[in-house]
């Protein structure tokens, strides 16, 4: 299996919630609550640990709440890689309601030095080489430019890794500048930075052909419970998941950039690889938590994918 690189610049610690409704300005009970270590990349290398790949993670994490980390990094065999900065990782508060609805109360983490952002960019230099690819997820924390961003995707990109990319507003604008090869926007993220409406087949093609010229060669498009489209060079596929349960959408677009990352990886065909990733982001809504921890559950959920090739029809 490859050795793949994770990179968190903002990971959090998630407090989910699960209620029956939230009632704003009410009392409201909850029927559990979940402590997770995440973060958009933390997210993605849980799930291609258990798809049988090598993680090193990094970022950077505040130094006073280390504990869920250090302890999610040994548990799973993570190579630690990140840089510790001063404060606390930021939580997020992710409420849970019985019929799928999540509201999400972010914190915004702590302030991350010149210095700090020098010692990752150190670090990489050292630690990248010899990584089959590396995952750049999630947002910005506070004192790090989408400038910045920009040039650590090209930095990686000089060190010989393919970079996929899953992040939003100025980031994914200034990082679509050095031409990482994969994104994974939703509609709403690509029509922000792209400047035009991108709902329609057409216009996601039109705009996949733009991206494929700066050197982007896989745009994929997710769509939620409506599926997922995927853009490479002289192909393009749509994926309809299976109906599920739905616990939590939280972690499904990490899971699903996790699960395009395996089967590029793995030399799978394009549409096992698309079959295989709308599967598992299927299996992360109906669950607490990020992971595959059912491989019979998966097998069944990707017999209920439908993958097509994507016309405007």
């Amino acid at each position: 299996m490859a050795r793949i690189l994770t990179l968190t610049l903002n990971p959090a610690l998630d407090l989910t919630v699960q209620l029956p409704r939230l009632e704003a300005g009410q009392v409201n009970r909850s029927d559990a609550m979940h402590t997770h270590a995440a973060g958009k990349g933390v997210n993605v290398a849980q799930v291609l640990a258990d798809l049988g790949h090598q993680l090193t993670v990094s970022g950077f994490l505040g130094e006073d709440n280390l504990q869920a980390f250090e302890t999610l990094f040994a548990r799973r065999g993570f190579v630690d890689a990140f840089i510790r900065v001063p404060g606390e990782t930021r939580s997020n508060l992710k409420l849970a309601e019985s019929d799928g609805r999540i509201t999400d109360i972010n914190g915004p983490g702590p302030q991350v030095s010149e210095a700090a952002q020098q010692a990752l960019m150190d670090r990489l230099e050292q630690i990248a080489p010899g990584h089959d690819a590396v995952v750049v997820a999630g947002s910005l924390p506070l004192g790090v430019s989408a400038q910045w961003l920009q040039a650590l995707i090209e930095r990686l990109k000089h060190l010989g890794l393919n970079v996929a990319l899953d992040t939003s507003g100025e980031a994914l604008r200034a990082a679509l500048k050095a031409g990482p090869w994969l994104i994974k926007p939703n509609t709403e993220e690509l029509a922000e930075v792209l400047g035009c409406d991108v709902l329609s087949v057409a216009a996601q093609a039109e705009a996949a052909e733009r991206l494929h010229a700066q050197g982007i060669e896989h745009v994929v498009i997710s769509h939620g419970a409506e599926g997922v489209n995927w853009f490479s060079v002289g192909a393009a596929l749509h994926a309809t998941p299976p109906k599920v349960s739905v616990a939590s959408t939280v972690g499904a677009g990490d899971s699903l950039l996790a699960g395009m990352l395996h089967g590029l990886l793995s030399a799978h065909t394009p549409e096992h690889s698309l079959r295989t990733a709308t599967a598992i982001a299927a299996m992360a809504v109906t669950q607490i938590g990020f992971g595959i921890g059912d491989a019979a559950q998966l097998a069944q959920l990707k017999q209920g994918v439908r993958v097509r090739p994507l016309t405007e029809q």
